[in-house]
């Protein structure tokens, strides 16, 4: 699913699926950094300083520098070859100790990946409430699906579900950001009134409005009708497992039955269990048919619906 973080009726932030993995996962988790990143703030500039390692990893490359001078000055050279060889290790640990130093701190790295990604999340300032109500249907919907049984084992198409679902609630939340946005500009271009061919002008600006809610209500219903007949078949696959149980202990019944001595027109009542779990059993094919239906026009139309 896409990485995404809300309350009951909140809508911290929303990313996009198709962001690698780790990068959504750390915009996901960093919701409040993001907000403050949106209004502004920056990290400091990272310090450029060398650690005493660092000073002293020098201090030995400068020794060895005056060891293999001398060491030239006296012809031998064996011990000026190994003098070039630990003194290129030295380099090389002074470059990686560098490297080290020189890393960005998290702030720096996070700042640098919301800048770099500023179109692929959304975070709860850009919705109005409206745009938010209907983002917290879709996210229950969603959640719905991919967390029921009937998915986890498999008799949805659970792996187009993880691709599909977080895809169209993305694209939902980004035309209700658009919306948001538009409807805040439309709303503050209209304060304070306006005159009765300005009104008659903007009619059709305010109708783009409505019918493009409308389309996006439309999304948020689609999945709604396919979360509904995920519950039907999770609860019809419920019912016939628990019918399944009653009916494999069916004969400890019936012996009891027999050696009570009890009314024996309900050992026909009670086989009828068997009867039920299979009518249950088609329910639940049923079910997962309308299902994968309603799926297949979610996954396939333009519109979602």
């Amino acid at each position: 699913m896409a990485t995404t973080r809300a309350g009951n009726r909140r809508i911290r932030i929303i990313v996009d699926p198709a962001l690698p993995e780790e990068t959504a996962t750390v915009l996901g988790d960093n919701a409040l950094m993001l907000e403050k990143v949106r209004k502004g703030w920056k990290p400091l500039p990272p310090p450029r300083k060398r650690s005493a390692a660092s000073l002293a990893v020098k201090g030995m490359l400068t020794a060895l520098a005056l060891v293999a001078a001398v060491f030239v000055g006296a012809g031998l050279l064996i011990e000026i070859v190994l003098s070039l060889t630990l003194a290129g290790l030295v380099v090389a640990a002074i470059r990686a100790a560098s490297d080290a130093e020189d890393r960005l701190s998290p702030e720096h790295v996070l700042y640098g990946l919301a800048e770099d990604c500023r179109e692929s999340y959304l975070l709860e300032e850009d919705f109005d409430d409206a745009a938010r109500e209907l983002l917290v249907r879709t996210r229950t919907a969603a959640g719905s699906i991919l967390g029921s049984r009937v998915n986890a084992e498999g008799l949805l198409d659970d792996v187009r579900n993880t691709v599909v679902l977080p895809a169209q609630e993305w694209e939902i939340a980004r035309l209700l950001a658009k919306l948001s946005a538009l409807r805040a500009e439309h709303r503050t271009l209209m304060a304070g009134g306006v005159t009765p061919e300005v009104s008659a002008a903007v009619r059709p600006l305010e109708r783009v409005l409505a019918e493009s809610e409308k389309a996006v209500v439309a999304r948020v219903e689609a999945i709604e009708r396919y979360a509904a007949h995920v519950a039907r078949a999770e609860q019809a696959q419920r019912a016939h497992d628990q019918l399944r149980a009653f009916a494999e202990r069916l004969p400890r019944y019936e012996e009891l039955l027999a050696e009570s001595g009890a009314d024996a027109l309900a050992v026909p009542e009670v086989g009828r269990l068997a009867e039920e779990a299979d009518e249950l059993e088609r329910a639940l094919r049923d079910s997962l048919g309308a299902a994968r239906e309603v799926f297949g026009h979610l996954d396939g139309s333009p519109g979602g619906s």
